[in-house]
């Protein structure tokens, strides 16, 4: 099982220049360049952008996820040439994968609890607590790296790249909505309902 709570540096290819536009957007606004978990940051943005009005609505969600990882391939792909494989600078990745996170946990919510309407439209509360539990749960499965993660991670390409952090939400997503339930449903609304 591969651990690694912060990224190695990968020297730069200093040969290989790169589009200063797939940079900017693979890097989500050089924050894949801060020299320590650019990976959380990362996913930092992806919660923030889950906590906007609308995106958390399934065909919002699905629609950004798409959207982000086409574009994530094409930069991840020019990007690993010039920064090595895998590399820290790009966490285009860490957004879809996080975002991935929300769209499985909602469904996996909508599906096995179903008599708990799981609304984020209209619950912003719910909506807060499984973003945060969700974050938690996308870092710890993108850092321990399950398979089909440790498949995809030690592929060389934009597509692993990208498809490492999105098998990390699927797990994620999964226990994200088991732990909201738990946590929210069984406990917090109990008390604080």
């Amino acid at each position: 099982m591969a651990f690694r709570l912060i990224k190695e540096r990968n020297p730069v290819n200093e040969d290989v220049k790169v589009n200063p536009v797939f940079t900017i957007i693979g890097s989500v606004f050089y924050i894949g360049f801060v020299p320590i978990a650019s990976g959380t940051f990362g996913s930092l943005v992806a919660f923030g952008i889950y906590l906007l009005p609308h995106v958390s609505e399934f065909y919002y969600l699905t629609l950004t996820i798409i959207l982000v990882f086409i574009i994530g391939l094409f930069c991840a792909e020019k990007m690993r040439h010039r920064y090595g494989e895998d590399p820290s600078q790009v966490v285009i990745d860490e957004v879809a994968g996080q975002l991935f996170t929300y769209l499985i946990g909602s469904v996996v919510f909508e599906l096995f609890f179903p008599f708990k309407s799981f609304d984020p439209a209209m619950a912003f509360d719910t909506k807060l607590v499984f973003g945060i539990i969700g974050f938690f749960a996308f870092r710890f499965f993108d850092i321990v790296k399950l398979e089909p993660a440790k498949y995809f991670d030690k592929k060389d390409s934009g597509f692993g790249i990208m498809m490492d952090d999105i098998s990390a939400g699927l797990y994620a997503g999964v226990i994200s909505a088991v732990l909201t339930h738990l946590a929210w449903y069984q406990y917090l609304r109990k008390y604080l309902g």
